[in-house]
């Protein structure tokens, strides 16, 4: 009796077993396989949103069949942390597979409307953009600039605000100055709260920063001191022996000048290599932009050309009159440029001027700086009587 009883439990188990198999398989196979959508949607995937809450919102618009599948294939593959919040296209027949992939991505958003605010060195622009679905590329469709007095605000972005899944963000160019920075949130009723000081110069990292509606505005500069402090201090720990400043803080004020001086990313070590070759040699750094900053103090554009006055006249950040570095920095710095102050390129050359493609000419001699000087005088000319 017991060996009957034993056989048909053996049997009972291989028949849940092969019931268990084909079921994970069957799973598997609708994972991978086509899903029911006939119309593309924009998925809106909200912050601190799950892969339960995305996986119920598929099926509720009939993206997918199974909810359940779709979590545990999310989980399965590993991918489920991955989730990133967001707006996100889902193509017609896209499967569970390919679905997840996309929301566990790099984040950018592949449809819906975002209104970016351009905070630039000469300008502000903010910007409404949409997706254009044929190209799947965002384009602008209405740009302003809420600095401006009177301005006329497009219809276009007062919809936009309500509009469900709306996504906002501040991109901050690099060299801008903090008081650029403060203006131009200041201007921008989407954030809320008051600024009780511009921050230090140099303190605030450059890059683009999704925000939502009501975000505080110290809260958001306080955002910005951090990510500069991290870089900085990344940069820091993995600066070269010969690194031509002794300080965390010098390093920032170089970097600032050496962005200030290049928008080229592959001009920066070799810019940097010329200052450090000064700073060694005990050569005044003779920088436009410091001396700008020393009139300007950072509020706004100069707008003209400087005067021979200006070069000769003794303020904190004229380098042309003194050694060393400037006393603070003259703009907030990249990553990049923080990076080519401490990690400098070797070179021999301590003088540099425009060559007329947006790039610079590098000398080692006064002679040779010459020469350069003289053809970039000739290229400026010549674009006077175009």
């Amino acid at each position: 009796m017991w060996k009957n009883f034993a056989s048909n439990m053996l049997t009972i188990l291989i028949v849940a077993l092969v019931a268990v198999a084909g079921l994970i398989g069957w799973g598997q196979s609708q994972y991978v396989s086509e899903g029911p959508l006939e119309d593309s949607i924009c998925l809106q995937v909200p912050r601190g949103g799950s892969m339960t809450r995305v996986a119920n919102d598929l099926a509720e618009q009939g993206a997918i069949g199974s909810a359940t599948i779709y979590r545990l294939g999310a989980e399965y593959s590993g991918r489920s942390p991955n989730l990133k919040a967001g707006s996100f296209l889902i193509e017609p027949g896209a499967s569970m597979a390919e679905i997840v992939e996309t929301v566990t991505g790099d984040g950018r958003s592949t449809c819906g409307t975002q209104v970016v605010y351009l905070v630039g060195v000469a300008q502000q622009e903010l910007r409404v953009r949409k997706l254009n679905t044929e190209e799947q590329t965002f384009e602008t469709v209405a740009e302003f600039d809420p600095t401006d007095e009177g301005v006329e605000i497009p219809e276009v972005y007062t919809e936009v605000l309500e509009e469900a899944g709306t996504e906002f963000a501040v991109s901050i160019a690099e060299g801008v100055t903090s008081w650029q920075i403060v203006n131009a949130i200041n201007a921008w009723d989407l954030f809320e709260g008051e600024v009780a000081a511009v921050p230090d110069e140099g303190a605030l990292a450059p890059d683009s920063y999704e925000v939502r509606p009501g975000a505080n505005r110290a809260e958001f500069l306080d955002g910005l001191k951090n990510a500069q402090n991290q870089r900085l201090a990344n940069a820091w720990d993995n600066r070269a022996a010969d690194a031509p400043v002794q300080t965390p803080e010098e390093a920032l004020i170089l970097a600032s000048i050496i962005e200030k001086e290049t928008a080229l990313a592959k001009e920066r070590p070799m810019v940097a290599s010329v200052f450090a070759n000064r700073l060694r040699q005990g050569i005044k750094l003779q920088t436009d932009p410091t001396v700008i900053y020393g009139i300007t103090e950072g509020k706004g554009i100069l707008g003209r050309g400087l005067r021979r006055s200006e070069l000769r006249a003794e303020t904190p950040w004229n380098t042309y009159v003194i050694p060393g570095l400037p006393p603070t920095p003259i703009a907030n710095p990249g990553k990049e440029s923080i990076e080519a102050a401490l990690n400098p390129a070797e070179s021999e050359f301590i003088f540099f001027v425009a060559d007329g493609t947006g790039g610079h000419a590098f000398a080692k001699t006064l002679e040779e700086h010459n020469a350069n000087v003289a053809r970039w005088r000739e290229i400026e000319a010549e674009r006077a009587n175009q």
